[in-house]
């Protein structure tokens, strides 16, 4: 892999990582401000498991694609959703 994309991949990775770790804090905040507490911890759990395991490769200093494309995906998804899965949760757990 050449030395540019072994750049990208790092910055790319710890983008993810971070944002990972942002989004679970700022669930946790919400649900302290009184937000209902099932549906923010189902809607931060990918996320968790992607701050975990973004942990894991920053502290081994390997990063893999799979990584960034999965990270990629699922963040875009969850975003675009979110509004809808939260009031579907909120109704469901009622």
């Amino acid at each position: 892999m050449s030395n540019n994309s072994q750049r990208y991949l790092v910055l790319i990775s710890k983008i993810i990582f971070f944002y990972s770790i942002f989004y679970v804090v700022m669930k946790i905040i919400a649900i302290f401000d009184d937000a209902r507490v099932i549906p923010n911890l189902i809607l931060s759990l990918p996320y968790l498991v992607f701050a975990v395991v973004g942990g894991f490769m920053v502290k081994r200093n390997s990063y893999h694609w799979a990584y960034v494309i999965a990270g990629v995906i699922l963040i875009s998804i969850v975003r675009y959703y979110e509004r809808e899965w939260m009031i579907n949760l909120h109704e469901y757990f009622s």
